[in-house]
């Protein structure tokens, strides 16, 4: 069975250090320092190191926060990083002050199932990448893996980031919450919402839960990292 193998529920991910070296990579080519980063996302610089050597794995509310911050894709942080220094986007970055262009993204137009890659983020949560965006920078096209127990997000604490977010349960129970609202979704639910709004997705169920995800627009954010919202700070909200 191949490494990483999403097709097989009872499938382990091995720890997917090469993440901290595509953003490592990415933070370089800003010309970014760590401890500077790390203020920006709101997050400590050991914290950060740890990510950069492997040691650690982020929240989906940090990695949101890495691609903003170092104005890369998600698919820059799905590229491996045996590959970084023939990909298009890492030959012609945009300066820091987020001027510049960067060439459309050129790959195969087709991947194969248990051959895609994979990210897995420090609850559990892995995120599979179903296509390359081909250079249209404010699309995500994912596959989301959601063990029990698993969450985007601290019970307590919300994210929200720019974008739309389109999703579909495979497999599954989720819930979903958005602004005030909490929804169940089962197999074969879907649902829509502003990313701006505070949210979280979790699993509800006693089996892992599979959904796939199309995010659009979320590079369109270039608001400070703040996107963590205390959950009862809601009830204060005009």
């Amino acid at each position: 069975m191949p490494r990483n193998d999403p097709s097989s529920p009872a499938a382990e991910p091995a720890p997917d250090a090469a993440i901290g070296q595509r953003v490592r990579e990415a933070r370089m080519r800003r010309g970014v320092g760590v401890r500077e980063l790390a203020r920006d996302l709101g997050v400590s610089a050991s914290l950060l190191s740890a990510i950069e050597h492997g040691r650690s794995m982020p929240s989906v509310k940090t990695l949101y926060g890495l691609a903003t911050q170092l104005h890369v894709s998600l698919d820059d942080l799905f590229v491996p990083a045996s590959q970084a220094a023939h990909h298009p986007r890492d030959v012609a970055a945009p300066a820091r002050d987020g001027h510049g262009s960067e060439p459309p993204r050129v790959g195969a137009p087709v991947q194969r199932e248990g051959e895609r890659p994979i990210l897995t983020l420090d609850t559990g949560v892995r995120w599979e990448r179903l296509a390359e965006s081909l250079g249209a920078a404010d699309v995500e096209f994912t596959r989301g893996h959601y063990p029990v127990g698993a969450a985007s997000a601290p019970a307590d604490g919300l994210m929200r980031h720019g974008g739309l977010e389109f999703g579909y349960v495979e497999r599954g129970r989720l819930g979903v919450t958005v602004g005030f609202d909490t929804y169940e979704l089962g197999t074969g639910d879907s649902v829509a919402f502003d990313s701006n709004t505070p949210h979280r997705l979790f699993n509800i169920g006693d089996e892992p839960a599979t959904v796939i995800w199309f995010v659009v627009g979320r590079r369109h954010d270039r608001r400070p990292y703040d996107e963590s919202t205390p959950a009862e700070s809601l009830s204060a909200t005009p």
